[in-house]
């Protein structure tokens, strides 16, 4: 084997020089994935919150429509009240007031949970007729009632909110 001179010395430390920067290197791409990832599931774990949060409050605002439903229906049977909303017939609209369940739903604030606003809707709907089945207990044996209901995912800390309309016929 020849002898070793300076230039093989030189050559050899100089390779031992690359392995540093090619580590380093490597590691800056390591830390720029990692903190990519970071990010990554920092906003999908936001995003699981946002969906819990609309999925929460649109459940509240069904069982508020539910609820009203419920004591709707007791108050048209003339039923005592049991564990459903007392419904004031002085807060029924009427179907010809130009209600519009948009306009009113972004009325409403965070502070105002939950809401609701019933219509009789019946006297504008055409094509209903009389059964006679027996009789009614009311002036009109089937009210149709408009139903409109808001209600937010928390109420000490409201982040979002649901509104639901919809009809109801007995």
């Amino acid at each position: 084997m020849p002898p070793l001179t300076r230039g093989d010395f030189i050559e050899r430390h100089r390779q031992e020089g690359a392995v540093l920067y090619i580590a380093l290197i490597m590691l800056v791409i390591m830390a720029l994935i990692g903190v990519v990832g970071m990010q990554v599931t920092g906003m999908q774990e936001r995003m699981a919150a946002n969906y819990l949060a609309a999925n929460v409050a649109f459940q509240n605002v069904e069982g508020v429509v539910r609820n009203t439903e419920c004591g709707i229906e007791e108050f048209v049977n003339r039923t005592s009240p049991g564990v459903c909303t007392v419904i004031d017939p002085l807060d029924f609209g009427r179907c010809d007031d130009g209600f519009d369940p948009v306009a009113w739903g972004e009325t409403q604030s965070f502070t105002a949970v939950p809401a609701t606003n019933i219509r009789q809707i019946d006297e504008c709907v055409e094509g209903e007729a009389p059964l006679d089945e027996g009789g009614p207990k009311d002036a009109n044996p089937f009210p149709i009632y408009q139903i409109t209901s808001y209600a937010a995912d928390d109420e000490d800390n409201p982040t979002s909110s649901a509104v639901v309309d919809t009809v109801f016929k007995l």
